[in-house]
Parts: C-alpha cells; sequence; structure tokens
C-alpha cells in the first residue's frame, strides 16, 4: 500500500495551483522514499493490476518513456495512444473519449496543444487526468524540477529561483509552484513574451500566504542576481516553428551563458527540462558544467511521477 499521508486517490493533476503546499510536498516526500526503494531494487508495485492510457498528440521523449517505466515499476501497464490511434481527429468529442476511456482505464495521462482539451478530458472522465504538458502548463516537470533543487540545496522554501527566457508552459507552472513550496521567483523575458498575465495574478496570491516574491521584469541580470536556482527552455516550442528565426534574434540577450550565471550564487544549479539547443538558449559551458544537473533533473521525471501515480490512482 502507499503511504498515505494524503487522500489524493481519484484527483485530477492538471495544475499545481490545485494543490496546497503540504498536498505537494507530501508528493516530493513519496519521491524521494520511491527514488531510494528503486535505487535498492527494492519492488513497489503500489499500482498492481492498474491501467495507465497514455494520449500523445505531442511527440516526447522523457514523458513518454518516464511513464511507461513508472507504471512498469509500480507493477501496473501503460497504454501508448497516439493522435491516430483515437477517433478524436475523426470528428469524436473529447467528452465522449473521456467517457469511454473511463470505463476501461485507471488513469489517463495526455499531452497535448490546449489546456482546455485537457479541462474538458478531466471534467468527464471519471478517473484521474494528469497534464503530461499542454501550451499553458507543465505541471509534472516542475514537480521533478522541485525533487532535484530538493535534493541538491537540502530545501526549497527561502531560496530564489530565476527563469529566463519565454514566459511559457514550464515558466507558468514554475511560477506556480514557487509560490506553493515559497521559492522566491524572479523571470526575465523579452517584452512582448512575458507570461500570462491571470496566471501572474493567481501566483502573487498565493505568494500572500507564503511570503515568496514574484518578479517579472525584461531584465536578465535582474532575475538571476543571487538566484539559487538558474533554469531556462527552448525559445521556440513546439507549434512555434514558423516564429524560429525572430525568436533567435529577440532572445538572443537572454542567452544563459557564463557571463550571466556570474550574477548567480556561486554554488547556484542550472535546470533545463530539455531538450536544450545548445549555442541558443543556454551555451555548452553552463548545460555541461560542473553546476548543471540536468540529468539529474531528467531522471527525477520518472520517480517525480511515479509519486503522481501512485498517490492518484
Amino acid at each position: 500500500m502507499v503511504p498515505e499521508t494524503f487522500n489524493l486517490k481519484g484527483r485530477d493533476f492538471l495544475s499545481l495551483h490545485d494543490f496546497t503546499p503540504d498536498e505537494i510536498m507530501a508528493m516530493l516526500d513519496l519521491a524521494e522514499e520511491l527514488k531510494e526503494k528503486q535505487k535498492r531494487n527494492v519492488p513497489h508495485p503500489y499500482l498492481q493490476g492498474k491501467s495507465l492510457g497514455m494520449i500523445f498528440q505531442k511527440s516526447s521523449t522523457r514523458t513518454r518513456v518516464s511513464f511507461e517505466v513508472a507504471m512498469y515499476q509500480l507493477g501496473g501497464y501503460s497504454l501508448f495512444l497516439s493522435a491516430g490511434d483515437l477517433q478524436i481527429q475523426r470528428g469524436e468529442s473529447v467528452a465522449d473519449t473521456a467517457r469511454v476511456l473511463s470505463r476501461y482505464l485507471d488513469g489517463i495521462m495526455i499531452r497535448t496543444f490546449s489546456h482546455d482539451d485537457v479541462k474538458e478530458l478531466a471534467e468527464y472522465a471519471d478517473i484521474p487526468v494528469i497534464n503530461g504538458l499542454t501550451d499553458l502548463l507543465h505541471p509534472c516537470q516542475v514537480l521533478a524540477d522541485f525533487q532535484t533543487i530538493k535534493e541538491k540545496k537540502g530545501k526549497l522554501s527561502g531560496l530564489k529561483l530565476a527563469f529566463v527566457g519565454d514566459g511559457n508552459n514550464v515558466c507558468h507552472s514554475l511560477l506556480f509552484g514557487c509560490a506553493k513550496a515559497g521559492i522566491d521567483i524572479a523571470v526575465a523575458t523579452p517584452k512582448g513574451y512575458e507570461p500570462n498575465e491571470q496566471i501572474v495574478g493567481l501566483t502573487r496570491q498565493d505568494a500572500l500566504k507564503t511570503g515568496i516574491s514574484v518578479k517579472i521584469t525584461n531584465d536578465p541580470v535582474e532575475a538571476v542576481e543571487n538566484a539559487d536556482v538558474v533554469v531556462t527552455d527552448v525559445w521556440t516550442s513546439m507549434g512555434q516553428e514558423v516564429e524560429k528565426a525572430l525568436r533567435i534574434k529577440v532572445f538572443a540577450p537572454y542567452q544563459v551563458n557564463q557571463k550571466l550565471v556570474s550574477h548567480a550564487r556561486p554554488d547556484y544549479i542550472f535546470l533545463h527540462c530539455l531538450p536544450a539547443n545548445r549555442g541558443e538558449e543556454v551555451t555548452e559551458e553552463v548545460i555541461d558544467g560542473p553546476n548543471s544537473v540536468v540529468w539529474d533533473e531528467a531522471e527525477n521525471r520518472l520517480h517525480a511521477q511515479k509519486a503522481l501515480l501512485a498517490l492518484l490512482l
């Protein structure tokens, strides 16, 4: 049985904003425990007999492999469903798809473009729906990020995290997550590429409860100043390929390089959700340097998502 400090069975995981700080910490504590068990080859088949449907309308390396392996190590079964495997592209509604899949599966993970589609899927499904990524949010990534930060820094609360780049789904989930975890956050983007105003507003509301500072700026040096954690992401996300040439030009001053990270704390850690474009959003010197923890971060997608699955399914 999963140790149940909190009963999260049956809950959807669409956004970190939907969970309390204590619930998020419970997920991270279980992730740490499951990682330790896996390293010691201690079986933990908490989801024996359970099935997870994985809907991919956006391709992925880390999300697919980590969720598939997670279900296997938990004793369950995962079913990969590409856009071509479902009748949605032939006109079946998201609501009807949710109703049908609920009769077969114990949970659904979806990685897609529209966040509204995920919300609709969750509304009509009778089983937990996990947001594996949308254009708006990427909460599973931030759970793994927090597990990595906690491992390297020994804590979350009281740290400063700087995000430099596009105000995208990773940025949005970091805003939500930092406000819950007690991490000061500073976001630096070019003008016109700031994070969603509604998400910033909700983050500021949560920040009043946890006492963190939230800074949105166009100055990367200001954001990175004395940061314990520096994070970036690709400048051009899936679906934005036609904008790539423009974005490379606009974002050039926001490259995470040695000059920029010299303003962070000497023991800062560097995070990137991957895949990375060396020479664009980050230099080789930084991502392959001694402060980079991107491979631990990628591994922790597995452990954080195992905790999530074990708690929800």
